[in-house]
């Protein structure tokens, strides 16, 4: 069978899911040119897989002084807060790595409305960005690793939330819809991307995913649809029927 968008690679579980992913993000970072970017998600499933960055022998192959590392949503609690993207992503890896401070950009979450940290975050990239308006022929970012919720959000686009309207904005705040609130990058964004690699693991996520790959359009991760490509990286327990 084959997705409704990108393309399928499926992995045994979901430790080889987290080595293949690894392996990829390595690869894409030393492969590239200038000063790539590259969007972290968060969540229980890159963990690890942002734990082999840090390990030999991927730590000795990224290209730390170049890749430039953004979030691609963030909740809006402190760096230090158990729920903070950045928090897990500084703690698995960013902190165990010889990366220049000025390659790494949290989201200011102190000191800030959420507002305004969407807007200073905004300014970052396009200051990375070199430009205020995306050019097709030129993505904003090198890769983008997502997941996918139960009910099909990614990043922070959430079902039901005006950010899914955004047409213009690089990053929006989303103040309703979860616990806390949040910050997140745009479809304008995200669609940005020279890879998008979605990142789903265990069996909770088959049905969501079952639906997407078949074409169903009714939930925010099946309108990320970037002028590069997509890749889905699967283990076994979440592909179901697709394995």
């Amino acid at each position: 069978m084959k997705p409704a968008f990108g393309t399928l690679r499926i992995c045994e579980d979901a430790a080889a899911l987290t080595r293949a992913g690894a392996d990829y993000v390595c690869a894409r970072a030393a492969a590239s040119t200038g000063q790539p970017i590259i969007a972290l998600s968060g969540g229980n499933t890159p963990k690890p897989l942002y734990e082999l960055l840090a390990e030999e022998p991927l730590r000795s192959r990224l290209p730390w002084d170049r890749v430039q590392w953004i979030l691609g949503d963030e909740r809006f609690v402190p760096p230090s807060d158990p729920a903070s993207n950045f928090g897990m992503a500084r703690a698995a890896f960013l902190s165990r790595v010889p990366v220049p401070p000025a390659n790494v950009h949290p989201v200011e979450t102190e000191g800030v409305t959420l507002d305004e940290a969407a807007e200073r975050y905004e300014a970052m990239l396009k200051g990375l960005y070199g430009a205020d308006t995306l050019d097709p022929a030129r993505p904003l970012l090198e890769l983008t690793l997502l997941g996918l919720g139960d009910d099909g959000h990614t990043a922070s686009l959430i079902p039901g939330q005006p950010v899914l309207q955004e047409k213009t904005r690089w990053v929006a705040p989303v103040p309703k819809g979860r616990e806390e609130e949040r910050i997140t990058l745009t479809y304008p964004a995200l669609n940005s991307s020279a890879v998008v690699a979605f990142l789903v693991s265990g069996d909770a996520k088959r049905a969501i995913l079952d639906k997407i790959l078949s074409g169903d359009a009714n939930f925010p991760a099946a309108h990320v649809r970037p002028v590069g490509e997509v890749i889905w990286f699967v283990d076994r327990a979440a592909a179901g029927r697709w394995a």
